[in-house]
């Protein structure tokens, strides 16, 4: 959870670079949770996370193209 703390504070930041590093702490938590809920055979939690770390790297490609050109926003 600390992860994801951490990456909720960088994706308020203006700098696209600290986003992405966001974007990155919060696949590193998905990843994580993905491994916990294996592990306990919680198939609720694990496609939950998996759904979410598409979104995570959705936000990766977006806000790398956003920081290309304003106008593509």
């Amino acid at each position: 959870m600390a992860i994801s703390l951490a990456a909720a504070y960088l994706l308020a930041s203006q700098k696209p670079e600290k986003r992405v590093i966001a974007f990155w702490l919060l696949i590193v938590g998905n990843i994580m949770w993905i491994a916990w809920g294996w592990g306990e055979d919680a198939w609720a939690l694990i496609a939950l996370n998996v759904g979410l770390m598409a979104l995570n790297v959705r936000g990766i490609f977006k806000n790398e193209h956003g920081a290309e050109s304003p106008a593509a926003r």
